[in-house]
């Protein structure tokens, strides 16, 4: 080995550099995957869009399936930000509370922008978001829980419920819990010294801007989205807007109680009358359409499956069936569970749902009756009742009861089993006996007249 030749040396020097970055290429080549990514993601994020929702009008159950597509829109559109825009004066406490669960665990942060009001279940909604931004002039709280006709609701557990979420809320995004209850209860009351302003036992919280700003409850103030935007770092971020496609927002028309009950009745009526007073088809055109609009609105807004509305057509289909087939009520009350069942399935709220049945059942009850009663002469029970008359004017002569043969004695020229004729003079007349038989050339006599019916009886039979 001492004695090798120096070109040798040179060529296992280079086999060994080549062996070693051989061995050091897959690591260089691991460095350099791993840089790439990063700068990957760094053009992802420059690309990332803030996505704009609108919060707006009554928070009720369409609302919530709208900002449920358009919150997952904005994840998989890998949005940096999304960006309620509330203007509310609240509505459904169901509702805003899974709103407010969704808003939780979204994995896009949000951020409120009240811009108009944000009273009652829309404060619930701006305190659950990361941040809040206000526009100058809006206001935010004022959360007491109203009833449908807009009385406040007394009961102590409701308002101790919706208290405690409203103070979760707060919490979970560092503020003052206390503010949040004043809002909701007006036994609470509360002292903001950063505003110098202490509300009383019996009056509720709402806070404009400026308080907002200052007692914690709003990050900035901003008096559009633009300002909105370059507050969370994002002006040079694309813009998403989400808005409601047009059957969302005539779903969350249809699915309004109001209009939900009117569609209701309207079904209910429209298909009675027809089925009762036939001969219109528009009634039952109109009692179609209002269930079909009822079906549409809940099915949109993904309340209602395909077995709802397969239910509900099968108890139409029973109720017309108990009509025309006599089924001793089986059908009919089967046919009412039904559609029951139908309506009532269809609906987010069962309970809600069953009364607003109810309420328009009566409504189209009283309506119904009022037609029935008006187009008598067209009712479907006119099928079922003979009215034709067989009189003297239609060519028509009615039987004589032949009340003057009573008594009288005659020859039976048949056998009388029991049925058979007589001769009383030179009259032929068919008779019956009552079960016995009388032979033929045998004397008998008239003992009852009951319309055509003669009965007679043996001459000698009378005598005994």
């Amino acid at each position: 080995m001492l004695n090798a030749k120096p070109g040798s040396w040179l060529a296992r020097s280079c086999l060994l550099l080549l062996l070693a970055f051989l061995l050091l290429l897959p690591l260089g080549t691991a460095f350099a995957v791993d840089s790439n990514p990063a700068s990957g993601s760094s053009s992802v994020a420059k690309s990332a869009p803030v996505a704009v929702i609108p919060v707006h009008q009554t928070i009720e159950t369409g609302l919530q399936k709208f900002l449920e597509r358009a919150m997952k829109e904005a994840e998989d559109s890998r949005a940096m930000f999304i960006i309620l825009d509330i203007d509310t004066l609240g509505g459904r406490v169901d509702s805003a509370e899974d709103i407010g669960e969704m808003i939780r665990n979204s994995k896009v942060p949000t951020i409120a922008y009240v811009h108009g009001r944000a009273v009652s279940a829309g404060s619930y909604i701006a305190l659950n978001a990361s941040k809040i931004v206000m526009e100058p002039g809006s206001t935010m709280g004022a959360a007491a829980v109203v009833d449908a006709s807009g009385a406040e609701v007394g009961n102590v557990k409701v308002i101790a419920h919706w208290a405690s979420q409203m103070r979760s809320a707060a919490e979970l995004r560092g503020r003052d819990p206390q503010i949040a209850e004043a809002m909701v209860d007006k036994n609470a009351g509360v002292e903001m010294k950063a505003i110098n302003r202490t509300v009383p036992k019996g009056q509720l919280v709402s806070l404009t801007a400026d308080e907002a700003l200052k007692v914690g409850y709003a990050e900035s103030i901003g008096n559009n989205l633009d300002e909105v935007i370059r507050f969370i770092g994002a002006a040079d971020h694309p813009v998403l807007h989400l808005e409601p496609t047009a059957a969302e927002s005539f779903s969350r028309f249809l699915t309004q109680p109001s209009i939900s009950i009117l569609l209701l009745f309207i079904g209910i009526a429209g298909v009675a009358i027809e089925l009762f007073v036939p001969g219109f088809g528009l009634p039952g055109i109109i009692g179609l359409l209002g269930f079909g609009l009822y079906f549409f609105g809940h099915y949109i807004v993904g309340f209602a499956g395909v077995e709802d509305i397969a239910l509900f057509i099968i108890g139409v289909v029973l109720l017309i069936i108990e009509i025309f087939v006599s089924s001793f009520g089986i059908l009919g009350i089967l046919g009412i569970a039904c559609l029951f069942s139908g309506v009532v399935m269809a609906a987010y709220n069962t309970k809600q749902a069953a009364l607003h049945l109810s309420v328009a059942f009566v409504l189209a009850v009283i309506v119904v009756a009022i037609v029935v009663r008006i187009f008598k002469h067209r009712g479907v029970w006119n099928r079922f009742i003979l009215r034709e008359e067989l009189t003297k004017e239609k060519g028509y002569t009615p039987t004589v009861e032949r009340t003057d043969l009573l008594g009288k004695t005659g020859t039976s020229i048949t056998p009388l089993r029991p049925s058979g004729t007589i001769y009383v003079g030179d009259e032929r007349v068919d008779v019956v006996t009552s079960g016995e038989f009388i032979p033929l050339n045998k004397q008998v006599v008239i003992v009852q007249v009951e319309g055509s019916r003669v009965v007679v009886r043996e001459v000698n039979e009378v005598l005994h």
